[in-house]
């Protein structure tokens, strides 16, 4: 880690402090507590929010950029707390993976957000689910308000749309417009419709508080302290509107485009130790294949293309067997 070119602030989040920030909020009056290590809940003083958010960042813990971005957002919100509009819980995932520069440490966290778990409940992570799962309970649980979930990660490959997000396709139409309102801001560039669940933090929250939710992929991962945060310009902009409900200025954000839309045509599930993709490891997410064309092969099974055309994104064939090992997607006009 490149410890010369981190900021205080950033130092802070990625080591779960947030000493800092929970004293500003405090003094000015907000409910803070921290029910675990890394994840903060602010309240807001004595009036009841329209929106409860959840922001989280190093679930896996090599994807520092969001890591930067939050912790100068924080850092910038603190500085005039009363502009916060709304209730906000942070969340900083894999503690210990982000200490070590790695995307985990026994297994993929994002993939332990369910009840049942299989092998991978003897992980070192699924403790730490645990707590995550608990604090996000109590946080959403039983109000009112609106509730969203930004789930801010980084992806390992590139891509032919290097910002895009990961959306459960359970949320609502009105949710759904206004999450792709919020992304066009964001500066967006894809938005996959899932209607199944990898055991993310992002779909469960979805499945189990009807949250307005997302995995949102910012770009390439990076070592903390050299991430270019000019690339985490709009999502900043857009995340920093969501926290003041400033409407006007999220109007006024210059939208480049509305994103690209995809629905998922396929999991692929890694079956056995025989599981082989027809990609390799340069491979770009959206990256398209024709139909009829060979996905991935698993003894005797064939994932095989079965539209005109589907595009691959999160291709890993080394993943856990049972675990998807990517998804195919087709684009909807």
């Amino acid at each position: 880690m490149a410890t010369a070119m981190v900021t205080a602030q950033v130092q802070a989040l990625a080591q779960a402090d947030f000493s800092g920030i929970a004293a500003r909020f405090a003094d000015a009056g907000f409910g803070v507590s921290q029910p675990a290590r890394g994840i903060l809940q602010i309240a807001a003083p004595q009036r009841t929010a329209p929106m409860r958010l959840l922001l989280s960042v190093g679930v896996h813990g090599d994807e520092t950029g969001p890591i930067e971005m939050l912790a100068q957002l924080l850092d910038e919100t603190a500085a005039a707390p009363q502009r916060l509009a709304l209730d906000l819980m942070v969340v900083v995932g894999n503690l210990d993976a982000i200490a070590q520069g790695r995307r985990f440490i026994d297994a993929d966290m994002n993939r332990m957000f369910r009840a049942e778990r299989g092998d991978l409940a003897t992980a070192g992570e699924a403790a730490r689910a645990d707590q995550i799962m608990q604090a996000t309970e109590q946080f959403f649980a039983g109000s009112p308000a609106e509730k969203w979930h930004l789930d801010l990660h980084t992806a390992i490959r590139p891509s032919h749309y290097p910002t895009f997000a990961i959306v459960p396709d359970l949320i609502a139409d009105a949710g759904k417009q206004a999450l792709c309102g919020w992304m066009a801001q964001a500066g967006i560039g894809a938005i996959v419709m899932n209607p199944t669940s990898a055991g993310t933090y992002s779909s469960w929250t979805a499945t189990s508080f009807g949250t307005i939710g997302s995995t949102v992929e910012l770009g390439r991962i990076g070592t903390l302290g050299q991430n270019d945060m000019a690339l985490f310009a709009a999502p900043k902009a857009a995340l920093q509107a969501l926290l003041y409900q400033d409407a006007a200025s999220a109007a006024a954000a210059p939208a480049a485009s509305q994103p690209q839309v995809f629905r998922v045509a396929q999991q692929i599930i890694k079956l056995s130790d025989a599981f082989s993709m027809s990609f390799d490891r340069h491979t770009q997410n959206f990256t398209t294949l024709p139909r009829g064309a060979v996905i991935a092969t698993d003894g005797a099974t064939v994932y095989q293309v079965e539209h005109e055309e589907e595009a691959v994104i999160f291709p890993n064939p080394d993943v856990r067997i049972g675990q998807r090992a990517g998804l195919m997607v087709v684009r909807q006009e």
